[in-house]
């Protein structure tokens, strides 16, 4: 039913009328997309389309912009092909929006918890791990690199002392690159 009444909206005006007596789609579409005036002043002219795609807020009539979208786009209306489906081809979530269409997708990487060292100056350089990341866990990594609370601490060896601070940021510095190591191995 409605899409009946959406479709003879538009073809009320000749803007949205093509040569063979058809519905531009995808210029409905643009301005839909561009909230275009004279689309907005059509819709609203009919009470059902009105109700449907139209919110009152404080006097003020809000249009669903995106709901109408996803109207176009289905294939309920002005079905084209076979298929329920839209001709368009990409990944999609459990719930069928693409990931095209959504701004919350973020690559994981596995070793958010950790600092990849980088070190090839070109592209022709052999590296076996080395490579660059978004630091994810910044706080914990800050965390291992922040200063601890045993400093100016000597140690006693055989030869001779030792500022204990050096062999700590040695010693934490060595554990890094071995971690980092291990987990390039694994991973290869």
């Amino acid at each position: 039913m409605l899409n009946k009444k959406i479709e003879n909206l538009l073809k009320s005006n000749k803007k949205y009328i093509s040569e063979k007596n058809e519905i531009l789609k995808a210029k409905v579409y643009e301005d839909a997309v561009n909230i275009n005036k004279e689309l907005i002043e059509l819709l609203l002219s009919d009470g059902k389309v009105k109700k449907t795609y139209f919110t009152e807020i404080n006097g003020v009539l809000v249009f669903d912009k995106q709901g109408f979208l996803n109207f176009l786009e289905s294939k309920d209306f002005l079905p084209d092909s076979y298929t329920a489906f839209k001709n368009k081809i990409g990944l999609t979530d459990r719930n069928g929006n693409y990931l095209s269409d959504n701004d919350d997708v973020v690559l994981s990487f596995p070793y958010k918890d950790c600092v990849l060292v980088g070190g090839q100056d070109k592209d022709d350089q052999k590296r076996e791990e080395k490579m660059y990341n978004e630091i994810l866990a910044s706080e914990e990594i800050s965390t291992l690199f922040s200063p601890k609370v045993l400093t100016n601490i000597k140690r006693f060896g055989k030869i001779s002392s030792q500022s204990v601070s050096q062999s700590v940021s040695q010693s934490v510095s060595q554990s890094v690159s071995q971690s980092v190591s291990q987990s390039v191995s694994q991973s290869a």
